[in-house]
């Protein structure tokens, strides 16, 4: 089963910690959101591989957009 990774808020992406095909840990901060000058850390929902990857460093994203995909492992 595939867990999704979804956008908080809306911001700008300003710290990617995972590849395409990596393997992931649950908790492990995926991503960095900023807002309003303000980070926001996204965590990963379950251990698992990276199975789509929908952002890189410098995108902005809208609230509950779909920034990864993790299949469990």
């Amino acid at each position: 089963m595939a867990e999704e990774i979804l956008a908080p808020l809306a911001g700008k992406i300003v710290k990617l910690n995972m590849t395409l095909d990596a393997k992931v840990e649950e908790d492990e901060e995926a991503l960095v959101i900023e807002a309003m000058k303000m980070e926001t850390p996204v965590f990963v929902p379950c251990d698992g591989v990276v199975t789509a990857l929908n952002v890189k460093e410098g995108d902005e994203v809208e609230e509950d957009d779909v920034l990864a995909v993790i299949a469990e492992a």
